[in-house]
């Protein structure tokens, strides 16, 4: 991961130092989307602030509904108290027994609701401890009243205490009422004030955002119409620049038409001389067997007349020279042949053809089988991809690459010869030409493609034409080739081509 990174650094660093229409809308995103979190947090943290308000609107709710709830409760037992002491009817009990029997949770539902509030310390608990006085105060006259003391429990009402207390725990009521309100109030003003501030945080945002945006547009727009001119300065460069490779193209056509011409020409002069020394070598060679016959007649009759220099001239030294200039010539005929075969190939038109490469393939692996059979080696050709090229061309290539393979076998294993291929992307395709032969050194992977240019061990027949041949006839397809090989591990000969010939002569597509 970190050498991911790494590479990626510098560029980076030369990014943020080189000032660049690019840097700027960078900097400009990085902006928008910095101010877009600072408005999202800043809502967020709103949010958070009016949940927060909300829960305490609801506990403030709670607290006064609690305070409101115990007192009604005693409101109807003293009703229900009152109307027992002067009736003495059991029924007239009903409100005083389901408010007492209420009360107990009211009170504790208040009392927990309120613990830990320091603004109502000061009134929750003695309005609590109010109305346990009332509700003792109850109880004391309705225990008069059940047995038979009703006169003392009317005298305890009518001396005041019940209605003071109700008195203080409506005050204390009213007490709370007035914190609660007083802590809305001062939480809605607080809540008002961060909704502005997040309004305005919001509406200040968005037109800094649309200024960026407009700023942003500006700039792709500038850098659009940049990019708009330097692609027509391009391509008017590239039009000079295409009528200039086509004029250069023209020229090195003529070029090569004059070079093939030349070697052609030359080849052609150079082979009358050529057939005129062969010829006299066989004179030569006729004249010294007469002379070596003439020798033998003088030898038989008169062996002491015969000059023993002349008698090692006739017979060592005229054919040992005689066989120098046989090989000479025959070493420049096969040279002058090889220059034909290119010049003449070279000026061949191409003719392309929907192949069907393994058919070739096998074909050419057939007509070799004799020399595999004697080597004790195979050649396996796999399914190789269709081609539209020229027919001729491609079976001398292909032809050379397994002659060349079956010549350069290492006799110390069983020879293999593998022909295989496949298709690639790009409307490429590639085949392969593997052997486990000889092999061919590293410094040596370029040097065999040249003229009269041969690696490693002189011990076969040749003159090192073959694989320049082979590369010429690669690159008139529109192809490549390359070797890829290790001495004593054989070599792949690599062949690259496009699925489809394509012939420029006239501008068309064949």
């Amino acid at each position: 991961m970190f050498s991911a990174v790494r590479p990626s650094l510098p560029a980076l660093l030369r990014f943020v130092r080189t000032p660049s229409i690019g840097r700027t809308i960078v900097v400009l995103l990085a902006g928008a989307i910095l101010l877009l979190l600072a408005v999202n947090v800043a809502t967020f943290v709103m949010i958070q602030r009016t949940a927060a308000f909300n829960d305490q609107v609801e506990r403030s709710q709670q607290v006064r509904r609690a305070a409101r709830t115990v007192l009604l409760s005693l409101i109807d037992a003293e009703t229900g108290q009152r109307g027992y002491l002067l009736t003495g009817r059991p029924e007239f009990l009903d409100p005083y027994i389901r408010a007492e029997t209420s009360l107990s949770e009211q009170m504790e539902e208040l009392e927990a609701l309120t613990v830990g509030d320091p603004l109502l310390q000061d009134e929750v608990p003695p309005m609590l401890e109010a109305a346990r006085e009332k509700i003792a105060e109850m109880d004391r006259t309705l225990t008069l009243s059940r047995t038979g003391r009703t006169a003392e429990a009317l005298e305890q009402v009518r001396s005041g205490g019940g209605r003071a207390l109700m008195e203080s725990i409506r005050a204390r009521m009213s007490a709370i009422d007035e914190i609660e309100n007083e802590r809305l109030a001062s939480r809605t003003l607080q809540s008002e004030r961060g909704s502005r501030s997040t309004l305005w945080a919001n509406a200040l945002a968005a037109l800094l955002v649309m200024v960026l945006a407009g700023i942003m547009i500006w700039l792709v727009r500038r850098y659009v119409a940049e990019i708009q001119a330097a692609r027509d300065t391009l391509d008017r460069l590239n039009a000079g620049l295409e009528g200039q490779v086509r004029e250069r193209t023209a020229q090195l056509t003529r070029a090569n038409d004059e070079i093939q011409r030349f070697a052609y020409i030359v080849s052609h002069d150079l082979r009358a001389p050529l057939v005129n020394i062969m010829g006299y070598t066989s004179e030569l060679e006729q004249a010294g067997r007469a002379l070596e016959r003439q020798i033998a007649l003088v030898e038989a009759r008169a062996p002491k007349s015969l000059d023993a220099e002349a008698v090692t001239a006739v017979r060592e030294d005229v054919p040992e020279a005689i066989g120098f200039i046989r090989a000479s010539t025959g070493k420049m005929d096969r040279l002058i042949n090889a220059i034909l075969k290119l010049s003449r190939e070279g000026r061949r038109n191409l003719v392309p053809e929907v192949l069907d490469m393994t058919a070739m393939a096998q074909g050419i692996a057939d007509s070799v089988r004799h020399q595999t059979a004697e080597a004790g080696a195979e050649i396996v050709v796999e399914p190789l991809p269709r081609i539209e090229s020229d027919r001729l061309s491609m079976e001398q290539i292909l032809g050379n690459l397994v002659d060349n393979g079956v010549k350069y076998l290492d006799p110390s294993r069983p020879g293999r010869i593998v022909v295989s291929g496949a298709e690639e992307a790009g409307g490429q395709v590639v085949y392969r030409v593997a052997d486990n032969g000889r092999g061919v050194s590293p410094r040596d992977h370029e040097r065999i493609f040249e003229l009269f240019r041969r690696s490693g061990k002189q011990d076969r027949p040749g003159e090192g034409l073959g694989l320049a041949f082979v590369r010429n006839s690669v690159r008139r397809l529109g192809g490549d080739i390359h070797v890829e090989s290790e001495l004593g591990k054989g070599s792949t000969f690599v062949l690259k081509f496009p699925t489809r010939l394509i012939l420029e002569e006239s501008g068309e597509i064949a």
